[in-house]
């Protein structure tokens, strides 16, 4: 889909962005009014997959859905942010929803609601419910889109099923400054006799999570106490209260995303799909693009010194940092390159955070702003924040520049790097945009 093909929504998601002072303000009550004003769709969709966390979210739900389709179900889903086109945050029954059917369904939620003030994520949910409650489906994967207690899609009431991701530190603004505050938030999602998965937590977040469940009286699953996932040669298995099932390794690199698939099988088997080559079909179809994506056309391809790896991940707090070199470290020992980031990053994140785990990992860190958005620190800040982090970086321009800019080393020629393009999601939707 091209910028021409998205005109009309594009121009409807500007005004809808006028509606509200804030980019962020946690509360219900807008979008519960909006709703009733639309005859509340969130009591119509399919049985709802809730799933709250600070990273994995967006991964674990891939493994789910494809794991559902592979069963026969047709399955929306809704994610945030989008990367390219904001198309992808609403798919109905498995596909994206067209240009056409989200321009009509921006206009009437723009419509109901009234020119009051209400958020963008507000406004976009709602449209994602009423095409949701419009379209026949067998179930619907939800993904939170900041915190969980207070997130717009925690107006379902009774979800068939609630996973709660690995909880860090990010978002603090919004969420509380400790682990425990901002598992505490996550786990609003939960809800009474509704079954829960819990993915690998740190100790206070878990302690948070639980705390929760058992006031609620709610069935909790949790990784490291009700079921555990180990790695073997060519795969990993996973074991739980009633079985025990070896799986491939998951689409998505990382030994992270064993985790991550882990409980998206889980998820599975709670809801009744645990036929053997449902969850391996979950492991081998789940597609997440920014998520360690390989790219291999496109003018960076061509910018880049021949026979360069190019990589590229949105991630951008502590954990993700740490996950993403602990990848890299393991790509490292099996095939050695050169490593060189290409990084760009929001104002709002804990950079030296995110960056200190590639110390010992990256030759060069090329920092640079992310176009268009308010929030991105410059090059320069960037280069400091890496400084911070005992790395070695320089400012540049743009991508293509970093790109030439690597290819000009000494050592390229004899030995093709491996680059990685990170930092944000929105400089990750930057690139697949502007590489085609």
């Amino acid at each position: 889909m091209t910028a021409s093909d998205s005109a009309k929504s594009d121009a409807i998601l500007a005004r809808l962005l006028e509606l509200h002072p804030k980019v962020i303000d946690l509360s219900l009550e807008r979008l519960t009014r909006l709703l009733d004003a639309l005859g509340n769709p969130e009591r119509s969709i399919p049985p709802v997959i809730h799933i709250a966390g600070t990273n994995g979210k967006g991964s674990t739900g891939a493994f789910i859905r494809a794991g559902l389709e592979a069963a026969g179900k047709r399955v929306h889903a809704y994610t945030s942010p989008h990367l390219a086109r904001f198309h992808e945050r609403i798919r109905l029954a498995g596909t994206l929803i067209d240009e056409d059917a989200l321009a009509a369904l921006l206009e009437e939620c723009e419509a109901a609601n009234g020119g009051a003030p209400i958020t963008f994520f507000e406004i976009t949910t709602a449209a994602a419910f009423l095409a949701f409650s419009r379209t026949e489906a067998d179930y619907t994967v939800l993904e939170v889109g900041l915190g969980g207690r207070l997130d717009a899609t925690n107006v379902i009431d009774r979800p068939a099923l609630t996973v709660i991701t690995p909880v860090s530190l990010d978002h603090q603004g919004y969420l509380g400054d400790t682990l425990t505050e901002i598992a505490g938030e996550k786990a609003g999602i939960l809800k009474p006799d509704v079954p829960a998965v819990v993915g690998p937590q740190q100790e206070t977040a878990m302690a948070a999570i639980a705390g929760r469940a058992m006031r609620l009286g709610l069935p909790i699953h949790a990784a490291d106490a009700d079921w555990t996932v180990r790695r073997e040669a060519r795969g990993f298995s996973l074991q739980y209260e009633n079985g025990l099932v070896d799986l491939p390794l998951p689409a998505l690199p990382g030994d992270h995303q064993i985790d991550n698939a882990g409980a998206a099988a889980m998820a599975l088997i709670l809801l009744g799909h645990d036929d053997p080559g449902v969850l391996a079909a979950a492991m081998r179809g789940a597609q997440w693009p920014a998520r360690m994506q390989r790219l291999k056309t496109g003018p960076l391809i061509e910018a880049a010194p021949a026979g360069a790896e190019i990589w590229l991940d949105g991630g951008h707090n502590p954990a993700a940092g740490e996950a993403l070199a602990r990848l890299l470290a393991d790509m490292e020992e099996r095939d050695p390159k050169p490593l060189h980031m290409i990084c760009g990053m929001l104002n709002t994140k804990d950079v030296v955070g995110y960056l200190r785990p590639f110390e010992g990992l990256v030759r060069r860190i090329h920092c640079l702003s992310i176009p268009g958005e308010a929030a991105t620190l410059s090059g320069g800040e960037l280069v400091d924040f890496a400084m911070d982090a005992d790395l070695d970086a320089v400012e540049v321009d743009d991508a293509i520049e970093a790109m030439r800019m690597i290819g000009g080393e000494e050592d390229a020629a004899i030995s093709p790097p491996r680059i990685l393009i990170c930092g944000s999601l929105y400089l990750a939707g930057r690139v697949l945009r502007e590489n085609g």
